[in-house]
């Protein structure tokens, strides 16, 4: 369904007197990846890996530096696609407070030029009945609703322009803790009913074990580690995947226990050179001063000196 290749994206930091920017913030370097239809792709990492900006390039909201996307097999272009939305982290920040309920979930119709008046209110009551929430919500603004409701109008108001691909950026971290599970499985339940393929941004592994197909692991920006999740959660390659996996608390992985992550992760203005994980690693050698290829190893793609000769 989608296939991206060698992905980057630089943001400019510092310009000179002319406005020209002399300095860049390298936030996604050379990441390619597929995703196949009716699956869950994750991209995890720690803050500042990239996950988000990834995430904006394939809605549109970035244009790349360089690299190509296809979906269905066509170029992406331009400013996205319809047919690929987005659930991002705070519905609060994501919804407009001055707007009722209908009218945000009904924008988009609006902007598509999709139905008269009463077939868009059709579909809209459609969505929100799958969503689970009553016709009543729909004359209300964003701060009379509780924070499971702002997300379940967050994700109708993607749902109610039929795509294919829906990309969720960390789309529980914003909710309390009871309502997480109720998010989680109600977008299992739309997967089905609507045979949509997601893209699941998040930091949580218990989360990405549970749900997900493939996972991407990603650290300053590039791929770390890439295949199926079970093997990565079982059976870690990179050092920093491992250290993640050490964090799940019931992951049942009592043999990585002695893997911890060491101080932050460094600025993107400033990465270590060669391995971008060297700063941090237990394993790192002098071959790490070198950049280490992903590579393919046991069934999977790694980025490490460790695995590149064995």
């Amino acid at each position: 369904m989608l296939k991206v290749e060698n992905l980057s994206k630089d943001f400019p930091v510092e310009f000179d007197v002319f406005g020209r920017p002399v300095k860049f913030l390298r936030a996604v370097q050379d990441v390619s990846f597929t995703v196949e239809e009716n699956t869950v792709f994750s991209i995890v990492g720690e803050s500042g890996s990239g996950k988000s900006t990834i995430a904006r390039i394939l809605c549109g909201i970035h244009k790349p530096t360089t690299g190509s996307i296809q979906f269905m097999g066509t170029a992406l272009k331009g400013s996205g696609h319809r047919e690929i939305q987005m659930v991002f982290q705070d519905p609060d920040s994501s919804l407009d407070p001055r707007k009722t309920v209908l009218f945000s979930i009904e924008e988009g119709l609006r902007i598509q030029k999709m139905g008269s008046k009463e077939e868009r209110r059709k579909l809209v009551l459609e969505i929100l009945k799958a969503v689970r929430l009553t016709e009543d919500v729909l004359s209300k603004y964003p701060h009379q609703l509780s924070g499971g409701q702002k997300q379940r109008v967050a994700i109708a108001r993607c749902l109610v322009l039929r795509p294919k691909l829906l990309i969720l950026d960390e789309p529980t971290s914003a909710l309390d803790v009871s309502v997480q599970a109720q998010i989680l499985n109600l977008l299992m339940e739309l997967k089905r009913e609507f045979a949509l393929t997601y893209i699941l941004i998040t930091h949580d592994l218990k989360v990405v074990y549970h749900l997900s197909d493939h996972t991407m692991v990603m650290y300053l920006g590039q791929v770390m580690e890439m295949g199926e999740t079970e093997r990565i959660i079982q059976d870690p390659l990179h050092p920093y995947t491992k250290a993640l996996v050490a964090a799940i608390p019931t992951a049942g992985t009592d043999n990585l226990n002695d893997f911890s992550l060491k101080g932050e992760i460094p600025s993107p203005l400033n990465p270590p050179k060669g391995c971008p994980f060297k700063t941090r690693c237990d394993f790192a050698f002098s071959k790490c001063d070198e950049k280490p290829p992903l590579i393919d190893f046991r069934g999977r793609k790694v980025r490490c000196h460790l695995y590149a000769e064995v």
